[in-house]
């Protein structure tokens, strides 16, 4: 825990239950609410066959889940942790001019 806690630069057990708690959150509200997204955007296999399909589905995943991230982060008090987590995330995928 003490090494997690220094390269996440936390201070307590309890921010480290509270973040992994907004991962999970995250991850699973993503999931489910990715299929009525893909519903009401008339997404299907049929109709896009199934790599494209999941190709638009996954896209539609990443894009929530930053947003759900950040979201969930500030509901559960680590809004600071989960913004330079997405700061750092998406500087790594070449995407840091969207954040300036």
């Amino acid at each position: 825990m003490k090494k997690l806690k220094e390269r996440w630069g936390i201070e307590s057990n309890l921010q480290i239950v509270l973040i992994l708690i907004v991962f999970a959150i995250t991850g699973s509200t993503a999931s489910y609410i990715g299929k009525p997204i893909l519903a009401y955007l008339s997404v299907t296999q049929e109709s896009f066959g199934t790599i494209g399909y999941w190709i638009i589905r996954i896209l539609i995943l990443f894009i929530m889940y930053q947003f759900l991230l950040v979201f969930f982060g500030w509901v559960f008090g680590q809004f600071n942790f989960f913004w330079n987590f997405e700061k750092k995330m998406l500087s790594r995928l070449g995407l840091k001019r969207f954040l300036d």
